[in-house]
């Protein structure tokens, strides 16, 4: 059954009521809606835990897809109770964990447009991303910060804009990403828009995100790795190289 997705629009829903809809066979949860963040374009899929009418609680250990998007399936931790087909629940994410993919994931979305090439590959995580960019050019990690830097102090808005999945295919260019393809299928498409009227960058992802590049705070390009004669690895953290140093 399809579960409709509260995050899309609202990446700041932390809690919400569900009804269990159905329990797959390996015992994954599925809802008739939900804030919780299904793995998606590099970025993880939500945990934390469904609190029940008695206060008991059901720990979710990841969110992922279904065969199509509009499927959402919960995944508990071992040994968790089943909950009822019907049974209301409320949706608890772990909101410190999401808020810090929100900023890695922003933080990513500036650094291409600091970076203005093809991207191969990304994966955000809570202390260190990367992004994959296809470049046989040499460039300086420090100055990469600061410019990555100077966007995230300007504080530009951060919004979606909604695209319909006939807008995206009549206008392919838009995608930044060489090898992943937006989420379509669902009719609509969303266009992460920085800056007013896009001025600093507009890309099709379904992730989650920030509302101003502030919030960001500060992230630095730990290491540049040579990934093949025309592909860079950039990998992004959080702090400073003096507070965060790489292992």
């Amino acid at each position: 059954m399809t579960t409709t997705a509260l995050f899309r629009d609202d990446f700041y829903l932390s809690t919400t009521e569900a009804i269990v809809t159905g329990i797959r066979e390996d015992g994954g949860i599925e809802l008739d809606q939900t804030c919780f963040y299904a793995t998606s374009g590099g970025q993880p899929g939500d945990n934390g835990f469904f609190e029940r009418a008695d206060g008991g609680r059901i720990e979710i250990a990841t969110t992922r897809n279904g065969d199509t998007k509009d499927i959402i399936i919960h995944v508990p931790a071992a040994g968790q109770p089943v909950p009822l087909v019907g049974e209301k629940l409320v949706l608890h994410i772990d909101w410190p964990r999401r808020y810090r993919l929100m900023r890695m994931h922003t933080a990513c979305h500036l650094l291409s447009v600091v970076c203005p090439f093809p991207i191969t590959g990304a994966a955000v995580g809570e202390e260190e991303s990367r992004v994959d960019f296809d470049m046989s050019e040499t460039i300086d990690k420090d100055e990469v910060t600061s410019a990555l830097m100077k966007l995230v102090d300007e504080n530009h808005p951060v919004y979606l804009q909604w695209i319909t999945d006939a807008d995206l295919a009549a206008n392919p260019d838009i995608v930044k990403s060489k090898n992943v393809r937006p989420p379509m299928g669902l009719g609509r498409v969303s266009l992460v828009c920085i800056g007013e009227n896009s001025a600093v960058d507009s890309q099709p992802c379904g992730g989650t995100h920030v509302s101003e590049t502030q919030e960001v705070g500060s992230v630095f390009i730990a290491k540049i790795e040579k990934k093949g004669k025309e592909n860079r690895r950039f990998r992004i953290r959080f702090g400073t190289p003096e507070t965060a140093p790489i292992p």
